[in-house]
């Protein structure tokens, strides 16, 4: 059955005429009969273009930490950007929004910009500049972004080609990228000490940084190990390379303070997007003075015309003072248990084994597994399948969560407990639809 009601069909019919696969991103195509097309959202629901209504688990990849239009948020912006949006020089907007972050993240020193991609294209290029180094290592099934660095390994990567975990091999995730690009990035399994240990100290000299989603974002929400972003810590501050925490995700949804309060680890440099404003464009570079500070006006380049605009500050401002003044992580997180808790209740009484793996306010759920996977090889131990038709039941009874397992169950502080019990019940009526 079809996703598609008849208006939204006509609608993406007009969408594939003008659009490549009728989307702006292709995360966003589902296939020509399931790609909906959103008309609006209020609160945790979105409605398509027939009208039906979703309770939103995806919240557009994670930025609606509030609600969908939330009117604190819109009403600071409407009025913010009636004196202009785009200067060329530094605003009040700018100074606000970065003394923000640097008292929440405890950070020295911030830069903005747009996107989460362009956030961790910069904080790469700023690692390689203090360092003097040129490569750097990333984590399998982890992503940072589309700029071509980061493009190998990622959560769209078959594990097949992913080669030895001993000897992992650099897999690319799209066509387009120069093949002398690989030379500069080393891929390893996250939560591997040894291996991790064992290549540092055969490398450092040719290390910049490693990037590092503190839970893995793309990839169920697989959580650390206990000291292991403490090993990986300690390894940086030996051979002097650059931490980074790609908190894209992360961010201000599962503490104030993102991973580095959660987790209680300062990286050298963060990067930061999606939550920070809402759903309104915004993103950060942010970390510690002496690495920071080496973005110099001709010497090191970072630039962008709409860095730091007044639409996404002004937003970010908003988002940033309700989360300090509001209980919007601890509500959220009551939800979260909840939803996490009778999933696992239902799963058991299906007889399904599985995992419920990350945090609250962003979790995943492995099916067909008997233990929570560690790294992004091991997720591939579940029932991709399963999940999969489990998540078309429930979309089609209105509730929507992706519909890859990878991506995790995202919640905002709209979700009610009404919400949350509605959920629910229909995971329930979705999960025998599935099995049958």
């Amino acid at each position: 059955m079809s996703l598609q009601g008849p208006k939204t069909n006509a609608l993406f019919d007009k969408a594939k005429a003008v659009i490549p696969y009728g989307v702006n991103s292709n995360f966003r195509y589902w296939g020509d009969d399931d790609t909906l097309v959103i008309t609006r959202g209020e609160g945790t629901y979105v409605w398509d273009a027939d009208g039906k209504r979703y309770i939103d688990y995806r919240l557009g990849f994670g930025p609606i930490i509030l609600g969908h239009g939330y009117p604190a948020v819109v009403k600071r912006v409407q009025e913010a950007i009636q004196g202009g949006t785009v200067f060329a020089w530094t605003t009040p907007y700018e100074i606000d929004l970065c003394e923000r972050i640097t008292r929440m993240c405890k950070v020295d020193k911030v830069r903005l910009t747009n996107t989460g991609t362009e956030a961790t294209m910069h904080a790469l290029r700023i690692a390689r500049a203090h360092t003097g180094r040129e490569k750097f290592i990333k984590f399998e099934g982890q992503y940072h972004g589309m700029a071509d660095y980061f493009m190998f390994s990622t959560a769209s990567s078959s594990p097949k080609s992913l080669g030895s975990k001993r000897s992992p091999i650099n897999s690319p995730a799209t066509s387009g990228i120069p093949k002398g690009i690989t030379q500069y990035v080393i891929n390893l399994p996250f939560n591997d000490s040894e291996r991790l240990e064992e290549t540092i100290e055969g490398q450092w000299g040719d290390i910049a940084a490693v990037f590092v989603e503190p839970m893995l974002g793309n990839a169920a929400s697989i959580m650390p190990l206990p000291g292991y972003l403490e090993k990986v810590r300690e390894l940086c501050d030996k051979y002097g390379i650059v931490l980074v925490f790609d908190e894209v995700k992360t961010g201000f949804r599962i503490a104030n303070g993102g991973a580095q309060e959660y987790f209680n680890i300062q990286a050298d440099l963060v990067t930061y997007a999606k939550a920070m404003g809402n759903g309104f464009p915004i993103a950060a570079i942010a970390g510690k003075e002496d690495v920071m500070m080496t973005i110099q006006p001709g010497a090191m380049a970072h630039g962008g015309t709409y860095s730091g605009n007044v639409v996404g500050t002004a937003a970010g401002i908003a988002t940033l003072e309700i989360l300090e003044k509001e209980p919007i992580i601890e509500t959220i997180n009551k939800r979260g248990e909840a939803l996490m808790t009778g999933f696992g209740e239902i799963l058991d009484e299906a007889g399904i084994p599985h995992a419920v793996t990350g945090v609250p306010s962003m979790f995943g759920l492995v099916l067909g597994v008997d233990q929570e996977p560690h790294d992004f090889r091991e997720y591939f131990k579940g029932d991709g399948e399963l999940y999969e038709n489990l998540a078309l039941q429930l979309i089609q009874r209105g509730v929507q969560p992706d519909g890859d397992a990878r991506e995790p169950w995202f919640l905002c502080y709209a979700l009610s407990e009404e919400d949350v019990n509605e959920t629910l019940n229909i995971f329930n009526d979705s999960l025998k639809a599935a099995k049958a």
